[in-house]
């Protein structure tokens, strides 16, 4: 006895998934809440004051009149570093689909956006810690107030490495045309002044570049087309 086996019809052509830019649209959210993490910083720079510069209990006097703007700086830094890991996988999912299995891009645009999101979870990390605290000047050390001034002012800008990211993107873009031209020139443009400044001793002036280009970046992904 014999079984013929009729395999089934189909009536369409193959199916196909369309990805996902929810990681797109994450990179938009981390971006926005990386520039309201550094414009509250700045907002919190008691130590920078130069009516109070040097005279730590002013500093903490001062610190405890800025609460909200510290917790505001807190949750917008960890909001922006959540998000941005997102992102980093996304972006890193999104160039190996289009370079050579071997690329290095991926990988290096992946692990920029990893170590500013590092750089964020620690530059928040000491809020809790103070926020509170200066509330109470007696249980405090001011001297040590005077230091998370400088801690919030200066850790959470640290954005230098997303150059590399910005970058891996312009030779991704120009080399394999792995995202679209004029983002690939923009983030050339930003990514090459990060750089310059991550090895400068203007260092932390890369947070006012970065969070712009990751913003730009993000929404060009979201609203581009999918290759």
């Amino acid at each position: 006895m014999t079984t013929t086996v009729t395999p089934p019809v189909t009536t369409g052509g193959p199916t196909r998934r369309t990805a996902s830019r929810s990681w797109a649209f994450a990179g938009v959210g981390a971006g926005v809440a990386g520039i309201a993490s550094v414009v509250a910083s700045g907002f919190t720079g008691a130590v920078y004051d130069e009516k109070i510069a040097g005279d730590a209990v002013a500093i903490t006097d001062r610190l405890a009149e800025l609460t909200t703007q510290i917790l505001v700086f807190h949750v917008a830094t960890m909001v922006s570093a959540l998000l941005l890991v997102v992102f980093a996988v996304g972006l890193r999912r999104r160039l190996a689909a289009a370079l050579p299995a071997d690329s290095l891009l991926p990988g290096v645009a992946s692990a920029g956006l990893m170590l500013v999101a590092a750089a964020q979870l620690l530059g928040s990390g000491l809020t809790t810690e103070f926020v509170f605290g200066v509330q109470d000047p007696d249980l405090m050390v001011p001297e040590t107030a005077a230091f998370f001034s400088h801690w919030i002012g200066t850790i959470p800008w640290l954005w230098g490495t997303a150059g590399l990211t910005a970058l891996a993107v312009a030779v991704a873009a120009r080399r394999f045309g792995a995202v679209p031209r004029w983002l690939g020139v923009t983030s050339l443009l930003m990514g090459g002044l990060m750089t310059l400044l991550a090895v400068s001793p203007l260092q932390y002036m890369a947070g006012m570049v970065g969070p712009l280009w990751l913003t730009i970046a993000a929404i060009g992904l979201a609203a581009g087309r999918t290759r």
